[in-house]
């Protein structure tokens, strides 16, 4: 038990020179390599903070990430094919070349290594790149490229090569939002929960801040636990109990708090991103006022699936049967009577006018279009745009207006979330004073890691996005690693310097330039490294 509590960097320097007598020292030889072995991995990728009594649920996404490697590393396998989904997610640029470095021991212990990544200093170091495009959904599915990262950077064609190469920016240069004495913030006092050591915290309202440091250093313990929690619960509608911290100030300077991270929208395969941003009800009932719905008394429930005598009979707008297997897992057929269409074959018989003044689309089939058709469907019709839009504009536009949500990625998830607040009507005036006690109208919405997953040209679409909801009067947090999106920020909250019990510390804060020059900060050191160009992030 003892053992268990210390930090595995103590803990394997004790193992390491443990000498047991006699006899017994020779039967605990083999175990003790092992354990030593397996200790001397978590060390190599930078977790020799944790404790082995630490439970998994208090572990951050790039904890996991290194220890899910580190089993790999300890299996001591060879010929062997290991496929990795996203090795850097919830990593700092600092510990990108102690995951490379542990790929690395892999290739070279004999074995195969197929990665999807996204991050450029895993890119670099792989030894061939296939890139996959040029687009998203049905725009992509090709291989645009495969050979070495520096001919990535030379062929015509990859956006990937472009950005790698530096013709590209995520970000064109701009300077920062000014933060002045003067502007509305909220505080954070005594923050104390997890590694978090009493740190009081200040965070600039109508700008776009980026909470960073090393991967344990407590960005999301202050975040979600203390901050989160706290404002859910001074807003009247609370979730888990906060973080332990002394107290929240300036709640009072915006209207609400939302939370938009990856987890699942919804479990219901009724749900779908049209219904999601209001652009459902639009569609329907613009089917209800066509001459042949007027004609058959249809309104604008009879093109809903989710009730209604428009849908299908055999499987309730599902579009398919759910046959319960007792040993196996559940089989979904496609339903015989509609085909997987959801509506009966007279509701399906209404259509919409194409620009020739024939017959266009039924209710199926404008669902089966991508988010980006529809919008050139509807071309002209503003309210309907205004709904679709949104989902454009944080890159899902090759999303299928009907699919159903919980096939979506977490990342995909968390943009739709980003969507459905983009699309809402109204926008809050922002205060002209800007003074330490005028409230801005808006909301505060927090994001962790919105980058996951995402390419190059996407990061650049969901940073206008962000920027979108900020000059609506709104103010956004984002616990982030990604450089590009770091170095676009107004204002920087650096925690660390390292993680676990190392870490827990305000480090400093700024404009991404003032973070850059400071010594002490570990991302500081990141954005000063040279970037494809050979300048500065």
């Amino acid at each position: 038990q003892d053992l268990a509590r210390l930090p595995l960097g103590d803990l394997r320097r004790h193992l390491e020179g443990l000498r047991l007598p006699g006899a017994l020292d020779q039967a605990m030889d083999q175990v003790l390599a092992e354990i030593r072995s397996r200790l001397r991995y978590l060390a190599d990728v930078g977790l020799d903070y944790l404790t082995l009594d630490r439970q998994s649920r208090t572990l951050s996404g790039g904890e996991v990430q290194r220890i899910n490697l580190t089993t790999a590393l300890g299996t001591s396998l060879v010929n062997t094919l290991f496929v990795l989904d996203e090795p850097s997610i919830g990593l700092h640029p600092r510990d990108m070349d102690r995951i490379t470095a542990v790929l690395t021991r892999l290739r070279d212990q004999g074995n195969s290594l197929l990665v999807v990544e996204h991050d450029p200093q895993v890119m670099r170091s792989a030894d061939q790149i296939i890139d996959i495009g040029p687009g998203p959904g049905e725009h992509g599915g090709r291989v645009i490229f495969q050979g070495s990262p520096s001919a990535l950077m030379e062929a015509p064609g990859s956006l990937t090569g472009d950005y790698l190469a530096g013709r590209r920016r995520v970000a064109d240069p701009r300077p920062p939002e000014p933060v002045t004495k003067t502007t509305p913030r909220i505080r954070i006092l005594g923050a104390r929960a997890h590694n978090l050591k009493g740190i009081d915290v200040e965070i600039p309202l109508g700008r776009l801040v980026v909470v960073t440091g090393v991967s344990g250093s407590g960005k999301s313990t202050l975040i979600q636990d203390v901050l989160y929690n706290a404002l859910c619960k001074i807003k009247g509608h609370p979730e888990d109990p906060a973080g332990e911290h002394d107290a929240i100030e300036g709640a009072g300077l915006f209207s609400d708090v939302s939370l938009l991270d990856q987890a699942p929208i919804g479990r219901t395969s009724r749900s779908n991103p049209a219904s999601y941003v209001g652009a459902f009800d639009l569609i329907r009932k613009r089917f209800a006022r066509l001459p042949l719905a007027r004609e058959r008394g249809y309104t604008a429930g009879t093109f809903s699936f989710n009730s209604g005598a428009g849908r299908c009979p055999t499987c309730g707008g599902n579009g398919f049967e759910h046959v319960e297997m007792q040993f196996l897992s559940d089989v979904y057929l496609r339903c015989p009577d509609c085909n997987g269409r959801r509506y009966r074959d007279s509701v399906l018989e209404v259509r919409l006018p194409d620009r020739a003044g024939g017959q266009g689309p039924s209710i199926a089939e404008v669902l089966d279009l991508t988010a980006s058709e529809a919008l050139n469907l509807f071309d002209g019709d503003r309210e309907l745009g205004q709904a679709l839009e949104p989902l454009n504009a944080v890159g899902l536009g090759y999303l299928r207006l009907g699919q159903p949500v919980p096939t979506l990625s977490g990342g995909e998830a968390q943009r739709l979330k980003l969507a459905g607040y983009l699309g809402k009507k109204g926008r809050g005036p922002r205060s002209k004073g800007r003074g330490a006690g005028a409230a801005l109208a808006g909301m505060l919405f927090l994001l962790d890691e919105p980058t996951t997953g995402l390419h190059f040209a996407d990061i650049a679409v969901l940073l206008q996005a962000l920027r979108r909801l900020i000059a609506r009067g709104h103010s956004v947090v984002v616990i982030e690693h990604n450089l590009d999106l770091i170095g676009a920020a107004d204002w920087l909250i650096d925690l660390g310097p390292e993680g676990g019990e190392a870490g827990g510390e305000l480090v400093c804060a700024g404009t991404p330039a003032e973070v850059a020059r400071n010594p002490m900060s570990r991302t500081g050191g990141a954005l000063r490294a040279p970037g494809p160009s050979g300048e500065g992030q």
